[in-house]
């Protein structure tokens, strides 16, 4: 797409304005600067600033990786807390809808899209994707209470005011008040309850992979799109 085009599809400007900003050296591009209004981008790879702050376009459906911070809100308005797609600056980003939320507390990977059919491929606990918590307990447990709470959740438990058992985790302790779960499912509080069930509470907790997806690369607060190997992966 030529960058004029994108910036005026990216922003309020006219193509006219586009290139005013453009012959002002306002504009970078991969952080070179760019005078030519009818320079090729790639609008998806290509990372375009004007005066310091990321353009983009929706280009048909988006798919965005968010480290979520502590603090926001997984919901379409704001209640008590601001919401996570105000860390977002993309186009258009009423239209994004969460992939398995996380609560206000709850940091780590949020995979956003407005591509209702991918994001219930995410979240759908048929196609086995795992999600894998670091958690921290207020509550240290000895090693009988660990290998009790291993074997159970490995078998799957009966949360309060569920019908059915979760479906099998895995967890492991790093020491008595640090442990890692992977689930396959994602059922309301499930992490927080699953440990209540063992008469325990969860004071820190982080996603840190959903599927084979990470945090690397990013710093707390920022976001990047999916590459189309990492959406067809889903």
């Amino acid at each position: 797409m030529r960058l004029d085009k994108f910036i005026s599809k990216a922003t309020e400007l006219s193509r006219k304005d586009a290139k005013k900003i453009l012959h002002a050296s306002e504009v970078t591009v991969n952080d070179a600067v760019v005078k030519d209004s009818s320079f090729q981008i790639d609008e998806l790879n290509d990372e375009v600033m004007w005066a310091g702050e990321p353009l983009s376009v929706a280009t048909g459906n988006r798919y965005i990786l968010l480290y979520k911070p502590a603090g926001f809100e997984c919901t379409l308005k704001p209640k008590e807390y601001p919401i996570v797609t105000e860390l977002i600056a993309v186009p258009e980003v009423a239209s994004l809808r969460i992939a398995g939320r996380l609560d206000v507390d709850t940091t780590g990977a949020l995979l956003l899209s407005d591509d209702g059919g991918w994001l219930h491929r995410v979240t759908s606990p048929k196609h086995h994707k795992a999600k894998v918590y670091q958690l921290t307990l207020a509550d240290p447990m000895d090693e009988a209470e660990q290998t009790n709470a291993i074997a159970q959740i490995a078998n799957g438990i009966l949360l309060e005011g569920e019908e059915n058992k979760t479906k099998p985790a895995e967890l492991t302790f790093i020491d008595p008040t640090h442990a890692q779960l992977t689930l396959t499912e994602g059922k309301y509080h499930q992490v927080k309850r699953m440990m209540a069930y063992f008469g325990n509470k969860v004071t820190e907790l982080h996603r840190s992979n959903i599927a084979e997806l990470t945090l690397e690369g990013l710093e707390v607060g920022e976001c990047r799109f999916l590459t189309a190997e990492e959406v067809a992966s889903f």
